[in-house]
């Protein structure tokens, strides 16, 4: 097992939206790419390179003027599309077209709180990607309740498998609220595909995994992850729901940026706010010390191997990047390669 490159044609996650007020803008890397996200008086937002191409100093220096972003160097404005609207040193009468230069524009999509981007070729129809997240346990207009944002010093295959490794539990996220070594025992776990990627149905949560007392009830639990990276668990509690969406940027091919966001529906959740930052950081950040330790072996380049059927899900992820990649070099329909089927493993 090896990393593979970047997902391209695909909606990776920007900002949360709540970052990004009316008249600011935002610098940041995405596949080793500079981009700048900003938001118009009016609330419109845009994402642009955040290079400016007159004498390369980053837009992001600047400031919003209008349905602009002006260069903080010599004042050349730039519009949501990319285009030069403005070149305040020209003179009457000197011939220069400034709406002829341009800077690549990416595609956004704000929905439920955060800010998607689309990164991908051109003329590629936006349609046929992979869509943006939609927890439909609520409306479009749902804000997340909670929101953690760290970074993975790895690549995102990497902190990708991470997070969605099953066995790992009784080791790296040993917690008096969670779990200890001393629970592992096995687990069967059923699972589906779904679009652009695939499920663990519906299920009671393991007794081991103690958080979900928490809620109450007799809650079930069903996890789905789907490309480019994105793991969204719907824990349901009767007729209440509680989501958490777990985000993976790709910064560069060492830094991956994790965003996790919550959402809820149950009134009470509210006042424990709390402990759940408490217990989502101290999860999140086991993860990351788990991969940050795990740089030190992968430096020497090691022959790396996945088993069944622990490690059944990232050979899906593989799978289903492959199959993507595929698909668009063949021009034909993605044919989700993910099978219904049992998983079996300890933890």
């Amino acid at each position: 097992m090896s990393v593979t490159p970047f997902l391209k044609n695909v909606w990776y996650y920007g900002i949360p939206s709540r970052s990004l007020k009316k008249g600011q803008l935002k610098a940041l890397e995405i596949l080793g790419e500079p981009v700048v996200f900003f938001r118009t008086p009016e609330g419109k937002v845009s994402a642009i390179r955040d290079l400016c191409p007159h004498r390369g100093i980053p837009l992001s220096y600047g400031q919003v003027v209008g349905q602009t972003i002006e260069c903080p160097y010599h004042g050349w404005k730039f519009n949501g599309d990319g285009v030069c609207t403005e070149i305040p040193s020209l003179c009457e009468g000197q011939e220069l077209d400034c709406t002829k230069i341009k800077i690549k524009n990416y595609p956004v999509q704000e929905k439920q709180g955060n800010i998607w981007i689309f990164f991908g070729d051109k003329n590629f129809d936006v349609s046929l990607a992979p869509p943006v997240p939609d927890l439909v346990a609520f409306g479009a207009e749902k804000k997340p309740n909670f929101l953690e944002i760290t970074h993975f010093p790895c690549h995102l295959d990497h902190a990708v498998i991470g997070l969605m490794d099953p066995a790992h539990g009784p080791f790296v996220h040993k917690s008096w609220f969670w779990r200890s070594q001393k629970s592992i025992h096995e687990k069967r776990k059923k699972f589906a595909p779904v679009n652009f990627g695939f499920q663990m149905v519906q299920h009671q949560p393991s007794k081991n995994s103690k958080a979900y007392k928490f809620l109450g009830g007799a809650p079930t639990t069903e996890i789905t992850f789907t490309l480019p990276s994105v793991r969204i668990e719907h824990v349901r509690v009767g007729a209440k729901s509680f989501c958490s969406l777990t985000a993976l940027t790709p910064i560069n091919e060492k830094d991956t940026r994790v965003t996790q966001l919550a959402y809820w529906d149950i009134g009470w959740l509210t006042l424990a706010k709390p402990l759940i930052w408490r217990f989502t950081k101290v999860f999140l950040y086991q993860d990351k010390d788990a991969v940050t330790k795990q740089q030190d072996g992968l430096k020497y380049d090691p022959t790396l191997m996945l088993i069944k059927d622990a490690d059944t899900q990232a050979k899906w992820y593989f799978g289903l990047k492959k199959e993507w990649n595929e698909s668009q070099k063949e021009a034909r329909p993605f044919a989700n390669p993910v099978k219904e089927t049992e998983l079996r493993w300890r933890s």
